[in-house]
């Protein structure tokens, strides 16, 4: 249910559960977290779904079972974020709940109409792992961070795009092609470059 590309340089991940709207069993999130460890090679890693949701975080039972709360989350985050290559979100459809983690990580995040971006761990009971609250933060700034973490708030695609969690909205059909546009000029570069320009990004 989760399925790896591998086109030279390029790594697309895509998460293959449309029928439970990928939502993530331990298993998935495992191979995930196994896969984002593995693509320190890759110029340019891809996360996308398929169907019409890009995840809907922990699937139910698993959820009940205690996925909601596992380390391995942080784990496949923290991955991401340390990949020294572009790494991309190509969002099919709505992000939500411990799914947010690894998009928040990546470099860049596109998006479809009508996606939806929603966090609901407060209401559930929980911490949201570690890192996310910072990167959400950081992306759209402390109140709108806690708009979602503390007022519950669903945000459309529009919403996202303006306030900077996705960088552009694009059409389902061009989205993969808006990926690889993306990713070209980084595959182009010198790979010693490329990764200069992301560690000073970094600060």
């Amino acid at each position: 249910m989760i399925r790896l590309e591998e086109e030279g340089d390029l790594w697309i991940v895509t998460i293959d559960r449309p029928d439970k709207a990928n939502s993530l069993t331990a298993e998935m999130l495992e191979r995930l977290s196994e896969i984002a460890e593995m693509a320190q090679s890759a110029r340019v890693f891809v996360l996308t779904g398929s169907g019409r949701v890009f995840s809907a975080g922990a699937d139910l039972e698993a959820a009940r079972a205690g996925l909601a709360t596992s380390p391995v989350w942080e784990r496949l985050s923290s991955a991401i974020a340390a990949l020294p290559g572009l790494s991309i979100a190509a969002l099919n459809g709505t992000l939500a709940g411990g799914a947010m983690g690894m998009a928040l990580a990546c470099d860049l995040r596109i998006a479809v109409p009508g996606a939806k971006f929603f966090y609901p761990v407060m209401k559930l009971g929980f911490l949201p792992q570690p890192s996310d609250p910072g990167r959400l933060a950081a992306l759209v700034g402390p109140s709108r961070a806690k708009l979602m973490l503390m007022g519950g708030q669903k945000l459309t695609v529009e919403e996202a795009y303006a306030f900077g969690l996705v960088d552009r909205i694009v059409a389902p059909e061009a989205l993969m092609e808006q990926a690889r546009m993306l990713a070209a000029d980084t595959l182009a570069a010198p790979e010693e470059v490329a990764q200069g320009i992301k560690a000073l990004c970094r600060g």
